[in-house]
């Protein structure tokens, strides 16, 4: 049976994971993680891509990568076969020492690029290693100052412009215990994640404009609906808001969460999970894509 092909597309964002075979620790000392760093790094130069996170562990590691023009196949192909003659070079031996082939989860940019992160960042610690999230092979250090391999400008701005204040609130962010499991929130299989990539509406609305409509077609101040209020009408409206500023506006997932006081993962969750659509959802959602799409007056 062959092999699926790799979903490619400019800007795709994969979270990959390579695994000893028989899960041997072929990165059993610092030498052999630090050449897979650095030809990791030589070929990043090559190909011109982006790395967002990465973890090297004794029998696997994990990559957080966005590919350019070159797909990931060729990368990861050079990548691989170099490290592989390398550790072959370096012990007499011959054959595979990965398995299988690696692991490459197309994920949406958006929803989960920094639970990705704080995921990636967090395998020392849930392996109960000694140096936790100091591991010195993780990017975690990269993201605290002095960046050499991680392209941490995208993921910090996120947070904050400041590049202190970023950093202070990346930390804090890291000291969050995410709940929901990796294999059911992050890691997307390709149809998902190009479905989700084809949702996102040409229409750009300016976010004061879409909570003017959004307050006039619900009868509901917007401060209202902000926080985990729990009654079912506002919870219903604060679902609509979610769906609308992702699919209207130039908001990030991290940028709506903070304009409505909620958790990063519950957004991902109402965008990745849906919600059933009751009669007043229906109902609402139908009169604010109506106001949404109203011409303006000459």
């Amino acid at each position: 049976m062959s092999r699926k092909t790799r979903i490619h597309y400019e800007g795709a964002l994969y979270h990959i994971i390579v695994r000893g075979n028989n899960r041997t620790h072929i990165f059993k000392n610092n030498e052999y993680k630090r050449e897979y760093l650095n030809i990791v790094k030589r070929y990043k130069r090559k190909y011109n891509f982006k790395i967002y996170a990465y973890c090297i562990l004794d029998n696997h590691a994990h990559l957080l990568v966005e590919v350019g023009e070159i797909p990931l196949s060729k990368i990861m192909q050079g990548i691989q076969q170099v490290f592989t003659w390398h550790y072959h070079n370096k012990n007499g031996t011959t054959g595979h020492i990965f398995e299988q082939r690696y692991k490459a989860f197309l994920c949406n940019k958006d929803s989960y690029l920094l639970s990705l992160i704080r995921y990636i960042h967090k395998n020392p610690v849930q392996a109960q290693l000694q140096d936790s999230l100091d591991y010195p092979f993780s990017s975690h250090a990269e993201y605290c100052g002095n960046p050499r391999v991680v392209d941490v400008n995208f993921p910090l701005n996120i947070f904050s412009k400041n590049r202190s204040d970023a950093i202070l609130q990346y930390l804090s962010f890291m000291e969050e215990n995410e709940s929901t499991k990796i294999t059911e929130m992050f890691l997307e299989d390709s149809e998902k994640s190009n479905s989700l990539k084809s949702q996102k509406n040409d229409t750009s609305l300016d976010k004061e404009k879409l909570i003017e409509i959004i307050q006039n077609v619900t009868n509901t101040s917007f401060d209202s609906i902000k926080g985990n209020r729990k009654t079912k009408r506002l919870s219903d409206i604060r679902k609509l808001s979610i769906h609308f500023f992702y699919n209207f506006t130039n908001l990030n997932n991290l940028e709506i969460a903070r304009l409505l006081e909620i958790k990063n993962s519950t957004v991902s969750n109402v965008l990745n999970n849906r919600y059933q659509e009751n009669d007043f959802i229906i109902k609402k959602k139908k009169e604010i894509e109506c106001e949404i799409m109203k011409p303006d007056p000459d």
